[in-house]
C-alpha cells in the first residue's frame, strides 16, 4: 500500500508595488521549494504584484496537485488573511473541480521571529557611541506596523511589541502604524520623547522590503533631523532568514494536520521566554481574584497548560 503524496504548500502573499519587495517574496519561495523538495511549493500575491494567487494554483494543478495548505505569509490576521484569501481560494476550487486544500493561520509574533526582531535592534545599535547592543536599559524601541482597519490586527501589533519588551530590557516598546491606524510614526516618536526618550530604535514589523518600509525609514529620518537632542537608529525588515523558513513549515503542518488550536506560540508555560524560562510546564492552580466574592475558576485540582 503506497503512502498517499503529502498535500503541496501554496505561500499566499499580500503584493508590493515595490519591485525588490515582490522579488524577496519570490525568491522566499523559491528557497522554501529547493529546502523542501519532496514537496510541491509555490506562492503568489492577493493583489498589486505578480504572480497572482490563481496563477499559483494552477501552476501546482499542472504539477498534478489535488490537495495542498495553504499558508498566508502574513504577520497579522487582517482581512487579506480573514477574507480575501479564503474568497481567493473558493474561486480556485470552483476553477479546478477535484481540488481541496486546508488553510493555515497568520505567523504571528512567533517567538522566534520575536528573537529576529531582537537580532534586528541589535544590529541599529551596533557600534553607536562606544556603546554595545547589550546596553539597553535606556533604548526606547517604536514597532511600526503596516495598519489596517482591523482592531484585532492593529492588537496583534501592540502584542508583538509587548512580547518584544518582556524580559529583554529595554527602556519600553511603543507601536505606531504607517498606515490606516492611530498613531502614525511621526506621533509615536513624538509620544516615545514624552516618554522621556533620548535612545529610539524605529523597528518596521515588517516581512520584506517595500513601499511602506520605506515610507517609514523616510518618516524617522525627517523626524530626528527636526529633534536633534534625541538618538534615533532605524532598523531593518524581519527578511527570509531561516526562522521565517521555519516558521512557514510549523504552519503549514499545523494546517496539514488540522491543527489549528488557540495560540499557544507564546504561552509562557509551553515556550521558553527571556526573562520566563522557569515557568515552562509548571501546573497551574486554581486561584481567585480578590472582587470575585470567593467565587473559585477550579475545584482545587492542579491541571497542566497543554492545549
Amino acid at each position: 500500500m503506497t503512502t498517499p503524496p503529502s498535500p503541496a504548500l501554496l505561500i499566499a502573499g499580500h503584493g508590493t508595488r515595490d519591485d525588490a519587495g515582490a522579488e524577496a517574496f519570490r525568491s522566499f519561495v523559491r528557497e522554501l521549494g529547493l529546502r523542501h523538495p519532496e514537496l510541491p511549493v509555490a506562492g503568489g500575491f492577493i493583489e498589486l504584484s505578480p504572480p497572482p494567487l490563481g496563477e499559483a494554483v494552477t501552476e501546482l494543478v499542472r504539477r498534478g496537485v489535488r490537495h495542498f495548505a495553504a499558508v498566508p505569509l502574513m504577520l497579522v490576521s487582517a482581512g487579506h488573511a480573514k477574507g480575501d484569501i479564503p474568497a481567493a481560494l473558493a474561486r480556485e476550487k470552483e476553477r479546478h473541480p477535484g481540488i481541496s486544500y486546508a488553510y493555515g493561520r497568520p505567523l504571528g509574533p512567533h517567538p522566534s521571529l520575536l528573537n529576529v526582531l531582537e537580532r534586528r535592534l541589535d544590529e541599529a545599535l551596533g557600534g553607536t557611541g562606544g556603546r554595545t547592543p547589550g546596553d539597553r536599559a535606556d533604548v526606547t524601541v517604536l514597532l511600526v506596523g503596516r495598519g489596517s482597519t482591523d482592531p484585532d490586527a492593529n492588537a496583534e501589533v501592540h502584542k508583538a511589541a509587548r512580547l518584544l519588551w518582556e524580559g529583554r530590557g529595554y527602556a519600553g516598546v511603543e507601536t505606531a502604524f504607517v498606515s490606516l491606524a492611530a498613531p502614525d510614526v511621526p506621533a509615536g516618536l513624538d509620544r516615545c520623547a514624552r516618554l522621556g526618550a533620548r535612545r529610539i530604535v524605529v523597528l518596521p514589523y515588517f516581512l520584506f522590503t517595500g513601499v511602506l518600509p520605506d515610507r517609514v525609514r523616510l518618516q524617522t529620518e525627517g523626524w530626528a533631523a527636526a529633534h536633534p537632542e534625541i538618538e534615533v537608529f532605524s532598523g531593518d525588515v524581519i527578511g527570509p532568514e531561516p526562522e521565517l523558513l521555519d516558521l512557514v513549515m510549523e504552519r503549514y503542518e499545523e494546517a496539514v494536520k488540522g491543527d489549528l488550536r488557540m495560540n499557544c506560540d507564546v504561552c509562557v508555560y509551553r515556550i521558553a521566554l527571556p526573562g520566563f524560562e522557569d515557568k515552562v510546564g509548571l501546573p497551574q492552580q486554581p486561584h481567585h481574584h480578590p472582587d470575585d466574592d470567593g467565587h473559585h475558576h477550579g475545584h482545587g485540582h492542579a491541571h497542566s497548560h497543554a492545549h
